[in-house]
């Protein structure tokens, strides 16, 4: 074992401090990675305050981790020192069911998540990438095309995967109609990748402030979701609507927006304390619509789409701030003051 700095919580009601983490020594299938960025999701700030539930000590999170690979182990056979490589929600699976047959581990009820979760190999908690390095199994491991900035391709190990699934397992392309549910760190991805795949996109907001920041991000249209004649206007038309709105709010009039077949599709999940209103029966029988939710996407998805985010030059829009800017950061996140998503620079830690 070796001894990591690292930024996390002693417990839920205090701030995140700088702390010391151990880190498994390097096995035969293992990759070492030196962190040089991390980006931050709303899920780091549930995790840390104790809102899903107990955590560990102390709290470690972070899943959008990019760097340098360090070394490897004597069995490592997809990547070698200088390699630049990311780590995104998971850090290992059962990898014998049928969903990692399948690749879709994020399904697997023995997934291993990258904070928050148990090492198989030695049995001690995961810490996330808040961290000076961080050891993964090869297999959930994922490189970096030369066409993504680092700093741009950490947020794209959540935000990213989190959006593309949802869009490719609904098929999303040409001459369909696709809705975005709020403008924030999933939802200005979700914009840019519906886009990026050929389809009208139309971004649902309750601020006013942001339709000129949409249309920037490549949103064909703006509806601001407290007016009822703008909403109403849409009725029936969305082929897939993607929800990134975690607070709890009324579902049902997103789904009479949907037509015959349509999904509303939640990302977004609230504090366990709370739930959403769900939508009428009869909206959804009347149009055979459907109301469902998407995690993240499996290692071989997230490549797939880390590669397409370089070929079609898709990137976060991204602030970037130092280790210990990371309170004020999560006070401003709760604001919904960060346009759109932060990533620590961990070279600084």
């Amino acid at each position: 074992m070796s001894q990591v700095s690292a930024y996390g919580a002693v417990r839920p009601d205090a701030p995140l401090q700088a702390v010391t983490i151990e880190r498994r020594d390097l096995g035969a299938d293992d990759v070492a990675i030196d962190i040089t960025h991390c980006g931050v999701c709303h899920s780091d700030l549930h995790y840390v305050r104790g809102e899903w539930g107990e955590t560990a000590s102390p709290a470690v999170p972070g899943h959008e981790i990019v760097g340098i690979v360090r070394a490897v182990g004597a069995g490592v056979t997809k990547y070698k020192a200088g390699d630049r490589v990311g780590v995104g929600c998971l850090v290992d699976s059962c990898r014998a069911c049928d969903t990692c047959a399948e690749g879709e581990e994020q399904f697997c009820s023995g997934h291993t998540q990258t904070y928050n979760g148990v090492e198989k190999q030695t049995g001690l908690p995961t810490y996330g990438g808040y961290s000076k390095a961080i050891v993964v199994t090869q297999d959930f491991v994922l490189r970096i095309p030369d066409g993504l900035k680092s700093e741009h391709a950490a947020p794209l190990l959540c935000a990213g995967i989190t959006t593309y699934s949802p869009l490719r397992h609904w098929n999303v392309g040409p001459g369909q109609k696709v809705g975005v549910v709020g403008l924030g760190g999933l939802g200005h991805m979700a914009v840019k990748l519906a886009k990026a795949m050929g389809a009208h996109v139309v971004v649902f907001t309750t601020s006013p402030v942001k339709v000129a920041d949409a249309k920037a991000l490549g949103a064909d249209e703006v509806v601001l979701s407290k007016d009822a004649a703008q909403m109403a206007a849409h009725t029936n038309s969305f082929h897939l609507i993607i929800n990134a709105v975690s607070a709890a709010h009324d579902l049902e009039a997103y789904t009479v927006l949907l037509r015959r077949n349509g999904t509303l599709c939640l990302l977004g999940a609230p504090p366990i304390t709370e739930s959403h209103a769900w939508p009428q029966v009869f909206t959804m029988l009347m149009g055979r619509r459907s109301v469902a939710g998407s995690p993240i996407g499996g290692i071989r998805e997230t490549q797939e789409m880390l590669d397409f985010c370089a070929e079609k030059n898709v990137a976060p829009e991204i602030e970037m701030i130092a280790p210990a800017e990371i309170n004020a950061a999560y006070e401003r996140l709760v604001k919904g003051d960060i346009r759109y998503r932060f990533v620590i620079d961990m070279a600084t830690l």
